[in-house]
């Protein structure tokens, strides 16, 4: 492989495999990585076979070698070989022909012709090898260009040198060509390599050794990828967690920034969980792995950062249709730039006259011959396929990087494109805008007046709420430290967006929304003033019922967020509009969009997670463009419904996300931030593209026209792509927010 542009057609051979879910090449280490879709079969062969097709060669190396040559930071040998010898001698050649005038002499032909030949084997034989390659598929790319234009000044140079011409020979421009190229392509992958920083960041968490206890007691050191689950490992103050685990004995602050984008040290204790490639601060701790190898959250955010960047975004399909047929318009470009050149010399100079008046003034070979061939060969080497092959995944690439150093995961390419579209944002409630941890505030015993009878009604709707996740059922859970036995439950069931209700002793126990209650036959009437006064308050109130008849009522209250307003109003700024959804009463709904500054009218309450999708598709409807923000739980209807769905998660629940982008904190200001981020990747690709064609179709005729020599143009073949990668490497130090 020679530039980027090798390294995305190999990626797509690989995707092209079935059973392969995603691929990523390293164009830096000459090595891809390729994960497979669950219970799928690939085979090694069928891979290398699809790295053959595209016309390069591959084999299989064991995953210590890979991570070896990882940590390693090898270095772009190929072409710094290029550069070590390109440079001297196009030097040589520079100061002998310009600086001390020997250009004409003959002793100087024959030393240029030393000196270009080893270039033009050792130097060019990447191009050729390349172009070969891709000639025996039936295709073209751009080693197939700088192989013929640098072919063409050095065999004509010969031709002249071996034929006793006297005039001047272009063995500087066969060798400056070659070694331009080289220096582009050397500095653009030093620049790629740096977009791809926070991938090589992610692969780089993981430790390669843990401390673990054996049955015995004993410590051992092994290597990671031999831990299994329910290992016991040591973990030091400043030791990386090997994998993903439950802490059974300890405390420390971790740091997961890396991970989630949290800037603050999260607490760890018994019980807690804490996932692979994390960093212990000051605490020492075992803990008990249960997740290794993909199965990680690292392993799991890794792969959803190379999926997207391997992605293809909808606007590259522009880029690509071009990229098929440009090398050979090129071809045929060159070939009647040389027959205009050769067999109508005057004409062509006196197009070149006119132009020059508005351009620069420029003095064509006198020669018919000459400047045929060197036009032409400037027409090959000035074009620059590879600056339109990478305006799209170069930009995708460092965008997807930089989202991930701050916690936010972004599925593919056409999820970049689809947020620079969003007009409206339609916030979930519980977890989303508020904290997602309700507790109790007040109750009411409808059963008697009694401190006991109302320690009995808790303790009865604590035992209902027990074996539920859900945020309120946690809330009455943790309301009760020490709870009295609970009766025996029979038929336990919870209820989506309802409640939850089991048989009791006593008949049937229902706890849950006071509507659903209502429409159970429940007599709600006793709870309306507690009601009323706590929903203004903005709590959520729940009952709970026995048969038909209701025994009391609890008043759940979670807190908006920090900077929730703030948050609303830069979407404001940014001519968003922001909606407010939830299963609530409608004044508690209200209450919380009125402290987070939305309108009442932009308010849907009381409505079930069945329901949320239908709300998108409402909006949609009006010709909004609609992103979706919800804990990625029970809102995937919604998450897949809306034009971009944004899942407020837990590391560890990326694998089963329906989003197109993913929170891995809950700071709620990572929502403008997405959305930001993405719409200046969005700008960025379309800066590139415009690039792109702007310099090709303003190069290509100038270079037709002898405004370019071939030395120029393999310098500014050079330049457009640094030019592409250089703006993809400015999302980089984007500030946050």
């Amino acid at each position: 492989m020679t530039c980027q542009g090798c390294a995305r057609h190999a990626t797509e051979a690989l995707q092209g495999v079935a059973g392969v879910d995603s691929a990523q090449v390293r164009l830096d280490q000459a090595a891809a990585t390729v994960r497979v879709m669950p219970d799928a079969t690939v085979l090694v062969l069928d891979l290398i076979a699809a790295v053959e097709a595209a016309g390069f060669e591959a084999k299989e190396v064991n995953h210590e070698a890979t991570a070896s040559s990882s940590r390693s930071g090898v270095s772009w040998s190929g072409w710094k070989l290029n550069v070590l010898l390109g440079v001297p001698a196009t030097l040589f050649f520079m100061i002998a022909e310009w600086g001390f005038k020997v250009g004409m002499e003959n002793w100087f032909h024959w030393a240029g012709f030393l000196i270009a030949l080893p270039v033009q084997i050792l130097c060019g034989g990447r191009f050729y090898r390349g172009a070969w390659k891709q000639l025996k598929r039936g295709q073209s790319n751009m080693d197939t260009l700088v192989s013929l234009g640098s072919t063409t000044a050095f065999a004509y140079s010969a031709w002249g040198l071996f034929a006793g011409w006297e005039g001047h020979l272009y063995f500087m421009e066969s060798v400056g060509i070659i070694t331009f190229v080289s220096v582009g392509h050397w500095m653009e992958a030093l620049t790629s390599s740096k977009a791809a920083g926070a991938m090589e960041s992610l692969l780089n968490l993981a430790p390669e050794k843990a401390t673990r206890i054996v049955e015995n007691g004993a410590e051992e050191h092994i290597p990671v990828a031999k831990l299994k689950r329910d290992d016991r490992v040591i973990l030091k103050p400043g030791d990386r967690v090997p994998m993903d685990g439950e802490v059974i004995d300890g405390a420390s602050a971790v740091d997961e920034s890396m991970l989630t984008g949290e800037s603050l040290p999260i607490e760890k204790a018994e019980g807690s969980k804490v996932y692979g490639g994390t960093l212990n601060r000051n605490g020492r701790m075992v803990m008990r792995v249960t997740e290794t190898g993909d199965a990680t959250a690292l392993a799991q955010i890794i792969a959803v950062v190379q999926r997207a960047q391997t992605s293809r975004a909808n606007i590259q399909k522009l880029g690509d249709k071009v990229s098929s047929v440009f090398v050979p318009i090129v071809i045929v470009i060159a070939l009647l730039t040389a027959a205009g050149w050769f067999w109508a010399p005057e004409q062509a100079r006196e197009l070149s006259a006119f132009f020059a008046r508005f351009l620069w003034p420029v003095s064509p070979a006198e020669a018919a011959l000459t400047a045929a061939v060197l036009h032409a060969a400037a027409v090959l080497i000035v074009s620059c396929p590879c600056a339109m092959g990478l305006a799209t995944p170069i930009a995708i690439m460092a965008g997807t990087n930089v989202a991930a150093r701050r916690g936010i995961l972004i599925r593919d390419g056409e999820a970049l494109e689809k947020s620079g579209t969003i007009d409206a944002v339609l916030f979930d409630k519980t977890g989303t805008l508020t904290s997602g941890h309700p507790s109790l505030k007040a109750r009411i015993d409808l059963r008697g007046d009694s401190e006991s009878d109302a320690a009995s009604l808790l303790h009865l709707a604590q035992a209902l709420a027990q074996p539920s996740r859900h945020p309120l059922s946690r809330a009455i859970v943790n309301a009760a430290a020490n709870p009295t036995a609970a009766p025996e439950l029979q038929n336990w069931e919870e209820l989506q967006g309802k409640g939850i209700q089991a048989n009791g002793p006593d008949g049937a126990l229902k706890l849950g929304s006071l509507s659903w209650l209502n429409e159970s036959g429940v007599d709600i009437g006793g709870a309306a003033a507690f009601t009323a006064e706590w929903t203004a308050r903005g709590a959520t109130v729940i009952g709970l019922a026995e048969n038909d008849k209701l025994l009391g009522a609890f008043a759940l209250i979670d807190t908006l967020k920090p900077g929730a307003p703030e948050v609303i109003a830069t979407l404001r700024n940014d001519k968003c509009e922001a909606w407010l959804v939830s299963g609530d009463h409608r004044s508690v709904a209200e209450e919380i969009a009125r402290q987070a500054g939305i309108a009442p009218d932009r308010v849907f309450a009381e409505v079930s997670p069945e329901e949320k999708a239908g709300i998108v598709d409402r909006l949609q409807s009006e010709g909004r463009r609609v992103a979706f923000v919800g804990d990625g739980i029970n809102d995937a209807p919604a998450l897949k419904q809306a034009d971009l769905g944004i899942a407020v998660s837990r590391a560890s629940d990326v694998a089963r996300e329906a989003a197109d982008i993913i929170l891995l904190n809950s700071d709620i200001h990572s929502v403008p931030e997405a959305l930001g981020l993405a719409r200046a990747t969005l700008r960025t690709i379309k800066q590139n593209l415009f690039w792109a064609f702007f310099y090709n179709a303003a190069a290509i005729p100038l270079a037709a026209l002898g405004f370019l020599n071939p030395m120029l143009c393999a310098a500014a073949m050079g330049f457009s792509d640094l030019v592409v990668v250089g703006n993809a490497l400015r999302l980089r130090g984007r500030q946050s927010g």
